[in-house]
């Protein structure tokens, strides 16, 4: 996730909409719900803003590492194989070009 996240840093809103929307990654799904909240955020907090006028542009991104979850998968002779599944904590803050 962190490498798609890597992409769209420091460029405009509509722009990294785009590059999510068309990405081949599977985490580009999740980042692009994420981008729009953020704009949905900002367009309740700016209400007589609009967002074309306003230049905005992912600010900071960043993807910190939550809690995994443990789970062993049967394995032959009686051993388990051990399953990390992984869960991840993304930080977005948007930002005007000025």
């Amino acid at each position: 996730m962190s490498l798609v996240a890597d992409i769209i840093r420091g460029v405009e809103v509509e722009k990294a909409l785009s590059i999510l929307k068309y990405s081949k990654k599977g985490a580009s799904e999740k980042l692009e719900k994420v981008l729009l909240s953020a704009i949905a955020n900002w367009q309740l907090k700016n209400e007589g803003a609009d967002i074309e006028e306003a230049n905005l542009i992912v600010k900071e991104i960043f993807v910190d590492s939550a809690r995994q979850l443990k789970r062993l998968r049967p394995a032959p002779q009686g051993r388990g194989y051990r399953i990390r599944k992984r869960s991840n904590h993304i930080t977005l803050i948007l930002g005007t070009k000025n």
